[in-house]
């Protein structure tokens, strides 16, 4: 039986890296993709392709490269994607833009460009890693918590769209895993004159102290394993430390307001 072609975006490091490497071990084909892969050189365990998913001509050319060589793409993992943290008031707009181009437009460009593929070989998998911090508004995370929350919504509706293509698309929102994404997210300044200065650099010692605490991405790999053998996947999937998934659950059944209270207490603000 031939492998199954699996794309990864952000393939390069981090949870990307692990899904490649643990899907590979199982015995698909896996290419994953890096913005620059002459800063990959030793990067052995996967083929990457270079590719910016904020530019949809580098999507396109991505994917007529990979169906020129295999003829077919059985999964699409969008993974690539950025943390952003600031308060709302003070991030510069063009941060918030440059967060939504590549945790949003770009997963949109990419599954754009592998439709027509999977539409025409009546089968196909896409798999948009969002985060448990797309199910609610994060103090201080709030762009990043959009962007998620926006992938997990057009995820709906393209599943309502597709149903009848034999292309199945889901979300998995993982919780806090150790990775490098804290390296690369953007921090908008602690301002010393800024109302926001002490609220947000308490909260931003949390969610650094938390990343750095957090599971082994191997579990996000695993999950993605799991989906891809379900035979009809469901619409969402959520990986992490029970209590990041209970709070989805919680949200879900609390009003409103006592729910914003659990969150404030829990970032003491």
């Amino acid at each position: 039986m031939q492998a199954k072609i699996v794309l990864i975006t952000g393939g390069s490091s981090g949870i990307g890296k692990s899904i490649g490497k643990y899907l590979k071990s199982k015995g698909f084909k896996v290419y994953g993709t890096t913005r620059d892969v002459t800063k990959q050189t030793d990067f052995k365990d996967f083929t990457l392709l270079q590719l910016d998913v904020r530019n949809p001509d580098s999507v396109q050319s991505v994917v007529t490269q990979l169906l020129e060589k295999e003829h077919q793409i059985d999964v699409l993992i969008n993974n690539a994607g950025i943390g952003i943290t600031g308060p709302l008031e003070e991030t510069p707009h063009s941060e918030i833009l440059s967060a939504f181009e590549t945790n949003f437009h770009g997963p949109l460009h990419m599954i754009k460009a592998v439709l027509p593929q999977m539409r025409a070989q009546q089968q196909g998998l896409i798999i948009n890693i969002t985060s448990i911090a797309g199910y609610m508004g994060l103090p201080y995370r709030g762009i990043y918590s959009a962007t998620k929350g926006a992938m997990s919504l057009i995820t709906e509706a393209f599943r309502m769209e597709t149903k009848n293509f034999g292309v199945h698309m889901t979300t998995l929102a993982p919780g806090d895993y150790a990775t490098n994404i804290a390296m690369g997210r953007y921090h908008a300044p602690i301002a010393e004159n800024s109302p926001y200065n002490r609220a947000y650099g308490h909260t931003l010692q949390m969610i650094d102290r938390d990343v750095d605490q957090a599971g082994d991405p191997i579990d996000v790999a695993k999950k993605v394993y799991k989906i891809i053998r379900t035979k009809n996947p469901k619409v969402h999937y959520k990986v992490g430390a029970f209590m990041q998934r209970f709070s989805i659950f919680l949200k879900r059944v609390l009003p409103d307001k006592t729910y914003e209270k659990l969150l404030l207490n829990h970032y003491k603000l």
